[in-house]
């Protein structure tokens, strides 16, 4: 149910065309999702979301089961829809997810999509692909506890023999909590097309220092600034690791259910 009427007081685009609403303009705002829209565009919104109760949004700061659909695969709506957004239109951009988005738009979209829960804005209307990483980076740095659970994940990645340390880490991938497990799988796919895009120039290291600290949990509950420090490579090693497996095991968790991965 869209909002009263409200006067644009800085040029934001229109969740459904895409062009600017110019300053002082009045426009539409959807009180559950905060889609906001032209006047004109009203009609051509394709579904105005119905208002639901305040404690129906996401929490802002959850583990990644709270957020993640009841049925599998287990991957959160929020990084279904970043990841299908980049890979539409981002695997020609130089540095992706290396190259920052504008902080502002980042946490202004990471909040629209929390307070939307079930029902999220379409992101075709973020001109900058770099804010759509940046969501996604900004969620998966947000959750109480790291997606990648283990706590002492070196002792895997620092295994030298390559296909000992391979069944040691599908061994622990197997072992997440399923909704870390699946979301996990989802975004191994992904950086893997990311990392063979030859425009991207994001190959598996580049990848793994961008996502190290971002996915991987230290070594220990409440760490220093040292080894905060320490941790950082092992965390880049893990992911550099995880990114090695082969894709078949990473698909045996999300492509059986792929058909419910696509949003609607």
């Amino acid at each position: 149910d869209p909002a009263p009427s409200l006067q644009v007081i800085r040029p934001e685009p229109c969740g459904v065309c895409g062009s600017r609403i110019r300053f002082g303009r009045v426009a539409i705002k959807c009180r559950q999702c905060q889609l906001l829209l032209h006047l004109k565009c009203r009609e051509r919104c394709p579904s105005l979301c119905a208002p639901q109760p305040r404690h129906r949004a996401w929490p802002h700061a959850g583990v990644l089961a709270d957020f993640a659909p009841h049925t599998p695969p287990l991957v959160p709506l929020l990084v279904v829809q970043c990841v299908t957004e980049v890979e539409k239109r981002g695997l020609t951009e130089t540095g992706l997810y290396r190259v920052p988005g504008a902080e502002q738009q980042v946490q202004e979209w990471k909040w629209r999509l929390l307070q939307a829960g079930g029902v999220l804005p379409a992101l075709s209307s973020v001109a900058d692909i770099h804010v759509v990483c940046g969501v996604l980076k900004d969620f998966l740095r947000g959750l109480k506890e790291p997606l990648v659970t283990f706590t002492l994940p070196g002792a895997a990645a620092d295994i030298p023999d390559d296909a000992a340390c391979s069944t040691a880490l599908c061994q622990l991938v197997s072992k997440l909590p399923p909704a870390n497990r699946d979301t996990l799988a989802f975004l191994m796919l992904h950086l893997l097309r990311v990392s063979s895009s030859l425009d991207c120039k994001m190959d598996v290291f580049n990848l793994s220092r961008v996502f190290g600290p971002t996915l991987v949990g230290h070594s220990s509950a409440n760490p220093t600034p040292l080894v905060i420090m320490e941790d950082t490579p092992r965390q880049c090693k893990v992911v550099a690791r995880l990114l090695s497996l082969p894709p078949d095991f990473w698909k045996g968790f999300v492509e059986v259910k792929q058909e419910n991965l696509v949003p609607g």
